[in-house]
Formats: C-alpha cells, structure tokens, sequence
C-alpha cells in the first residue's frame, strides 16, 4: 500500500483529518524550504504539497507568485526541487509534487514521472492540465505508480464530476472557491453540498483547498464530511514578512500549524 492510502487510513483510526502544507521549494532559498517543512511535519501537518516554482502560476494568488517569482531569481529549477524531494526521505511523509505542465513537457513528460519517482513522492497534481487533456498522461501515471490528482470546483458539472472520479486517484482536490490561492474563503453551501455529492458517488478521500487560513475552516469543513485539508499561503504570508531571516517567522508557523491541525481533529470528531 502507497503513503497516501496508508496516510488516511491512519488518520481514520486517529479520528482526524488530513492537514496538507503546499510549499513553494526554493522561496527564498533552498535550506529555508526544508527547514519549513520539516517545522511543519513536526506541527501537525500529516501530508506536503511540493511546489516546484513555475514563471506563470495561473492557479495561484499574489503570495504564491511572489513566492515563486522569489524562487527563480535565486535559480531554482525543477531539476534541484527534485532533489530537494530527496532531502526530505527521512520525513517518510506523503508527498505530491505540484507543477504546471510545461515543466514535465519541457522535461519529457515519462522521464519527469521517472524523476520524481525516484525521489519517493506519491503523487503529481497539475493545476493547468484538465481531465480531457490528461487522458494520454493517464496510463503512464499508473504504470509508475503515481497518483495523478484531479480537481473539481463547485462549478463543475454532475456529468463531468462522474468522469473526473472514474479517473481519481490518492484523493479528490475540492477547489471551495471561484478564484486564486490565498483568496479569503467563505463558506458557501454549494462546497458543502458538492462533498456530499463526491461522497454518495465514491469512497475516495476529499481535500478541500484554496483560501483556508485558520482553524475554524478546517473544523467546518471537515465537520461536514471532507477529509482533510490544504493550506499553503497562509504559511508563506508569514515568513515573507521577513524575507531578510524567515527563520524568525519559524515558530509562528508552527503554532498555526498546531492550530490548522486541532480543526482537523475538531471537525472530524463534531461528526461522529
């Protein structure tokens, strides 16, 4: 059994739900991003959403793009952010590696797979590469048995909905809001009503991301019957108030990260 799958059936016995961290690798330096990680996954955070800095991040808001605008003028590349993966083994703590698609095209699509199957990571999600434009990848993901992870939004179709989780695998993304990472979240029905909807339909995990900063998100969310989930701004909104030593800003991370993580535990317990 994978990571992922192993992670949340963990998580299940515990009574909790998932908590996972996306990290920009690289902003503002490649020592600082293992550092933050590792800060994180000692604070509650059960899974890493890796983030490899890309010029054009269409999904992400200000604090995201700023973030990885920071990252490639100090010369990250997909190739040291595969290897920073590396450096995170010892963690043994499911990752999924982000990237929009021009960096596996530029790479060469199977040999990406095989790189960053080699570093350990469970899974891929590619924000800017939709169902049916993923199809042909689709195959090849499996056969290196990697876990593509799909999104779908409030916006999205019942038909649609059906196909995207013919296909799923690892978890659902659930994107709880029309917009950009960072943006403030509200809680609107339609987010709760489409969780049901996921979960009549399939047993695969859901994670709800896009503008959750703090605990009461999560404990609403999953109360209501998500399984964990992600938060990246947040994070990065506070060490970028001090570009200069983030290492300051370190354990005010942690304590929201404590914080994210006893919604997880709040929620799923308000259920039961």
């Amino acid at each position: 059994m994978d990571l992922i799958n192993e992670k949340f059936l963990e998580l299940r016995d515990r009574k909790e739900g998932a908590h996972i961290a996306h990290i920009y690798y690289g902003d503002p330096n490649e020592e600082f991003s293992i550092k933050l990680v590792e800060i994180l996954v000692k604070n509650g955070v059960d899974m890493i959403e890796f983030g490899i800095p890309f010029s054009d991040p269409i999904a992400d808001g200000p604090i995201f793009q700023a973030s990885c605008e920071r990252a490639l003028n100090a010369g990250i590349t997909p190739i040291k952010c595969i290897n920073g993966i590396k450096k995170l083994k010892d963690l043994k703590i499911p990752i999924i590696v982000t990237t929009y698609f021009n960096i596996p095209y530029v790479i060469g699509f199977e040999k990406f797979l095989e790189m960053i199957k080699e570093t350990g990571a469970e899974g891929i999600l590619i924000p800017d590469l939709p169902l049916e434009e993923a199809e042909p990848y689709l195959k090849m993901i499996r056969e290196k048995d990697l876990h593509l992870i799909l999104q779908v939004a409030p916006t999205t179709s019942n038909e649609r909905l059906k196909r995207i989780l013919m296909n799923a695998s690892g978890f659902i993304y659930l994107i709880s809001l029309e917009g950009v990472t960072g943006s403030k979240l509200r809680i609107n029905p339609s987010i709760l009503k489409l969780i049901k909807d996921i979960k009549a339909q399939s047993t695969i995990p859901i994670i709800v991301g896009f503008g959750i900063s703090k605990k009461e998100h999560a404990e609403i969310i999953i109360a209501n019957g998500a399984d964990g989930i992600a938060i990246g701004s947040a994070y990065a909104r506070i060490y970028s108030k001090d570009l200069k030593n983030p290492y300051r800003k370190l354990f005010e991370i942690a304590k929201l990260a404590r914080e994210i993580k006893i919604g997880c535990i709040n929620g799923y317990r308000k259920r039961l």
